[in-house]
């Protein structure tokens, strides 16, 4: 019983998920917008966790921005995704010039 409460504690779900389904999220929903014009650049950046033990990678706007060659940056999108807290990403979507 003890493993069940763990696994579904939401230890593995991204905090940041506008809402989290028990047995799975996938979500999107908006960062900021600036206003800097123009988005003909899109880049991405992404974290995950997995059963809430381990967690890695660099889902920041700068990772994001650095991989599209973003300088200004028009607006964030955020992406989160959870299967039954056993593993969960959280991706940054960054759009601009």
């Amino acid at each position: 019983m003890g493993t069940v409460a763990v696994l579904f504690s939401s230890c593995a779900v991204s905090r940041r998920a506008p809402l989290t389904g028990l047995l799975y999220t996938a979500t999107k929903s908006p960062g900021f917008v600036t206003n800097n014009g123009g988005a003909s650049k899109v880049g991405t950046a992404e974290a995950m966790s997995i059963l809430g033990l381990v967690a890695t990678g660099d889902a920041s706007i700068d990772a994001a921005a650095k991989a599209a060659g973003i300088s200004k940056i028009h607006h964030v999108d955020e992406e989160c995704t959870a299967i039954l807290g056993i593993i969960a990403k959280y991706k940054i979507h960054v759009y601009g010039e």
